[in-house]
């Protein structure tokens, strides 16, 4: 399988390094960035190709990773799937965004393609998406970040936002693609809480879920990436582990 990314960040850096130790899967092959410099640096670590635009690539590749922003899952995914085109979206707070995913929904639809959304940077999402079949009650999220990731400074823990994620992903579009992921996983617009906290040292995710299945509770303590720490590794592995799952003949989890 060809693949291509679009952002050149610090998940496109951890992917292309699993991509250069052979363990990624797949076929890493075209890199696009607004900045070529990031772009040509990843690009010569796998012998890729540098694309100017985004359309340059699509008639040689069967996916497609966003790896960028938010607001590249609404100007450049619509015409990777028009082309017939898997995307693979990391910045997932954009589905919260109903109209958008419908959209682009419909669109892989008419056009034979899929989208996928990796798990991100908390654990237990495949329960969750098992307990949605029931009925979800309650569904939270605290997140607890060191101020610096939040691009902010605080001497003491500070409440930077309570309330829904669909709010929530607007305010903080780079830091909460975790309260998305887990909307989307409980079909419930989850309720959250963002903390700064200069106590911490790694991003901390504190779910709980009731439902008619069970009660589920995870605290997920995420590495941050060095390159970003906005970025946690987590998230890299999740889209690394799903691009190896599309060739692999057993497949745990749901």
């Amino acid at each position: 399988m060809k693949v291509g990314i679009i952002g050149c960040g610090a998940i496109a850096h951890i992917i292309t390094n699993f991509a250069v130790d052979g363990k990624l899967g797949v076929d890493l092959e075209f890199f696009f960035d607004r900045d070529i410099e990031r772009a040509e640096n990843l690009a010569l670590q796998v012998d890729g190709t540098v694309v100017i635009e985004v359309k340059d690539m699509l008639d040689k590749v069967d996916l497609v990773i966003e790896a960028a922003s938010p607001q590249a899952v609404k100007d450049v995914v619509p015409e990777v799937l028009q082309k017939g085109k898997d995307v693979l979206i990391m910045s997932i707070g954009a589905l919260m965004d109903f109209e958008l995913k419908n959209k682009l929904e419909n669109i892989a639809a008419e056009n034979g393609a899929k989208i996928y959304a990796p798990s991100g940077a908390i654990v237990g999402l495949d329960g969750i998406k098992a307990a949605s079949i029931g009925k979800i009650k309650e569904a939270s999220l605290i997140t607890r970040k060191p101020p610096r990731s939040l691009g902010i400074s605080a001497d003491g823990e500070t409440i930077l936002y309570e309330g829904k994620a669909s709010k929530a992903v607007k305010e903080f579009p780079t830091n909460i693609n975790v309260a998305a992921a887990l909307s989307i996983a409980c079909g419930k617009d989850v309720d959250v809480k963002i903390i700064a906290d200069p106590n911490v040292n790694r991003n901390v995710h504190e779910v709980h879920v009731i439902g008619d299945s069970g009660e589920f509770k995870t605290i997920t303590k995420n590495v941050r990436c060095s390159i970003n720490p906005k970025t946690s590794v987590l998230a890299a592995y999740s889209a690394i582990k799903l691009l190896n799952s599309l060739n692999e003949n057993l497949i745990v989890g749901t």
